[in-house]
């Protein structure tokens, strides 16, 4: 018989003493309940999409699923359960959505704004919406519309690498002229964008800069 350690009102089994423990208890399977809360709680600390929301429940529901497996004799009864678990998954996500507690489009919004602002081209917004799971019909309504937002993005990060208007030292030569149109063009941007934002003199692209932070 396996030794028992009591602590308080739980009690740890030992598979050998000294070096190994058992795996302890899946606990009952994810039900529309307790995935309700576990979303809520989620997404009182995060912002998320109907994607990355289904992902984080999902991932909970793995997690049950592997414990389970590790004591039950049953594997056929566990995976049912688990495929129980993920339509409550499906099912959570869609009552939430419809309440407007999760909502791709404000969300999608909110990034597009803050991910603009610090410098990210429209081509990388779009990338990073699309990797949270955020529809391109979506995702191209949220991004800012005019080619001066585009361009201030542009200066935005034109002065962090201190090319451009926001360059130290001299007037760079033609090798240096490429590596600064090259920056700007692997984050995304056209090569009309790059030109105008790094042939622009640094009062006008101080003031685009500070109108996008506005």
């Amino acid at each position: 018989m396996l030794p028992v350690i009591q602590a308080g009102a739980g009690a740890l089994t030992m598979c050998q003493l000294g070096w190994m423990v058992c795996a302890r208890s899946a606990g009952p399977a994810p039900d529309v309940a307790s995935l309700h809360d576990a979303a809520l709680a989620y997404l009182a600390r995060y912002a998320a999409t109907e994607a990355g929301l289904r992902s984080v429940l999902e991932r909970r529901v793995d997690r049950w699923k592997r414990l389970a497996q590790q004591n039950a004799a049953d594997a056929e009864a566990v995976a049912a359960q688990a495929a129980a678990a993920r339509s409550a998954v499906r099912e959570v996500v869609a009552r939430l959505a419809a309440v407007g507690a999760v909502n791709d489009a404000v969300y999608a919004e909110s990034r597009a704004r803050s991910l603009t602002r610090a410098g990210r081209s429209r081509r990388a917004v779009a990338a990073y919406l699309a990797a949270k799971g955020v529809n391109p019909e979506t995702a191209a309504i949220a991004m800012p519309p005019s080619e001066e937002s585009e361009l201030a993005a542009a200066l935005v990060l034109a002065r962090k690498r201190r090319i451009g208007p926001f360059r130290q030292g001299q007037t760079p030569d033609d090798a240096g002229r490429r590596r600064e149109f090259g920056v700007l063009a692997r984050a995304g941007f056209t090569g009309s964008i790059a030109r105008q934002a790094l042939a622009m003199d640094l009062d006008q692209a101080e003031a685009l800069v500070n109108e996008q932070r506005r």
